[in-house]
């Protein structure tokens, strides 16, 4: 497939209607965050904590690779502006919930519209932009997410302070309509697709199943079943069974919604392990801080946003230095390396706080925290679609993203489970099981204002027990950004191909230099 020459002026119009469309996915979740303990709150429930979360990451993770086939076979123009008018549609949904059940279907909903916005960005820069010179673009992208998360929490902040927080949703759909607009008209040059798309349901239908399965595993295991459950014991045969049979229709199918072939290439596949490391550590990490800023460290929901600034700029700063770097040497193999062991330091220091851990102390870690993520996010996202066809740029695309979001997923899941789990057993132990007992509803309830208003001693045995919830889950999401270093340390270097190199199968890491060489000057 020969991809859409555009001059460099296209590129960059194109790219402000992208940034667009990923400020848009980006800003949701970092809106949200800083009114969670309000929402919940008002709505009821600590144990749905994770599930707005989750509900949003695990619909964006199971539909990132279809949109990523979809806009293979049917054009990325369509695919891409539909994902936006769902996104928008679930926005508008969320803000109407009336319980906790609403919210988080509709926060599915919205999973589904974000799932094209985050493949169908990368997809399409993917189909302009020559691997050797998408460092640098891509760098751009990266950046919005900081900016993004720093924007985010100050408006979602804002607006459970001064609003209701139901417009942390509303507040989605202006920037949606301008995105829609700048998106229809910069996306015109794209090629169509053949219109006769063969859509793999049957592959669609099997990766749902198994994905949500084994995310209601780590979700209910130990916390509303018991492992040994007959509830979770199903849960687990169903996953297994799904995803064996998803692998066999996968391999059959004509076109398949996650294509394995990409698979066997070497640094595809660790780019893609790496990509899901980041995922669970980030994601499953970061969910839960503002639980400590605002319970222990008595801020704001606005102040909240503002404190996580020093994560963000150093994020923002090492994403924009990093692809700037790519484009100019062509090298990339020490960024995962250097990232990967910067992520597990910051989330090891996060693991050491007290309630007693000031602001600055806090600042410092996320300044650790934030220059890994700089290196990993755009790093990894480039070595897989260095290691993929054009053809199949877009289910590739969508399979390193896939395998993101399902570490995001798993880790928000996983770690709040922890995380309630830890909390409750930290006031049981310090209050005695009858108090905890007769305070559970409470607990599920509680939110900052009302924290305030406690005695003295019953406000800090919530602090500590919010601490010590926390402290499990970065200790956790360490962990498991340390076992990313021995993932990061395989990748091999191979050189970033031009467009000719591009419209063939990529070369893999173990391929001679000759090769390799001819690739990267194609």
């Amino acid at each position: 497939m020969t991809p859409p020459r555009f001059s460099h002026r296209e590129i960059l119009a194109t790219t402000a209607g992208l940034a667009i469309a990923m400020l848009l996915a980006m800003l949701d979740n970092m809106i949200v965050a800083p009114a969670l303990p309000t929402i919940l709150g008002d709505l009821g429930g600590l144990n749905h904590l994770a599930w707005v979360t989750t509900g949003y990451i695990l619909a964006s993770t199971v539909a990132t690779p279809i949109w990523g086939k979809l806009g293979d076979l049917l054009g990325r123009r369509i695919t891409f502006i539909t994902s936006i008018a769902i996104f928008l549609a679930g926005s508008a949904l969320c803000g109407m919930s009336q319980n906790m059940a609403e919210l988080v279907g509709f926060r599915a909903l919205q999973g589904l519209g974000a799932g094209g916005l985050m493949v169908g960005v990368m997809a399409v820069l993917a189909e302009i932009v020559p691997p050797r010179e998408r460092g640098k673009y891509q760098g751009v992208m990266m950046a919005v997410m900081p900016a993004a998360m720093i924007g985010g929490p100050l408006v979602g902040g804002f607006i459970t302070d001064n609003l209701n927080w139901r417009w942390a949703f509303y507040v989605n759909l202006p920037l949606g309509v301008i995105a829609l607009a700048v998106c229809w008209f910069t996306l015109a040059k794209l090629p169509r697709g053949t219109g006769k798309a063969r859509i793999d349901w049957t592959g669609s239908a099997l990766l749902t199943t198994w994905i949500t399965a084994l995310v209601l595993i780590t979700s209910w295991g130990g916390t509303e079943y018991d492992w040994s459950s007959p509830q979770i014991l199903g849960l687990t045969a169903l996953t297994v069974a799904a995803f064996i049979a998803f692998v066999v229709v996968e391999r059959r199918a004509a076109e398949p919604i996650m294509p394995l072939t990409v698979f066997r290439n070497r640094n595809f596949t660790l780019a893609g392990t790496l990509s899901f490391i980041v995922g669970f550590a980030m994601f499953g990490g970061m969910t839960f801080l503002p639980q400590f800023q605002q319970f222990v460290q008595g801020a704001s929901a606005t102040n909240s946003g503002l404190l996580l600034m020093p994560m963000m700029v150093s994020m923002m700063v090492t994403s924009l230095a990093g692809g700037q770097l790519i484009s100019r040497t062509g090298r990339y193999r020490a960024l995962p390396i250097v990232g990967t062991v910067l992520m597990a330091a910051g989330l090891a220091l996060f693991a050491t706080m007290g309630t007693d851990t000031s602001k600055t102390v806090t600042a410092l870690y996320m300044v650790v925290l934030g220059l890994g993520m700089g290196c990993l996010m755009q790093t990894t996202m480039l070595i897989a679609q260095n290691s993929a066809p054009l053809r199949d740029i877009g289910a590739a695309t969508g399979a390193a993203t896939f395998l993101r979001n399902m570490g995001g997923s798993l880790g928000v899941s996983i770690l709040g489970s922890i995380y309630a789990h830890t909390l409750t057993a930290s006031i049981t132990s310090n209050a005695g099981p009858a108090a905890a007992a007769s305070g559970g509803d409470s607990t599920a309830r509680m939110t900052p204002e009302l924290l305030r208003s406690l005695p003295e001693a019953a406000r800090h045995l919530f602090q500590q027990a919010v601490t010590d919830g926390v402290g499990a889950v970065f200790t956790w999401a360490a962990i498991v950004a340390a076992a990313g270093l021995l993932v990061a340390l395989a990748i091999r270097h191979v050189p970033l191909r031009g467009f000719a190199a591009a419209t063939e199968q990529p070369q893999d890491a173990d391929d001679t230099p000759a090769e390799a060489t001819v690739a990267a000057t194609a």
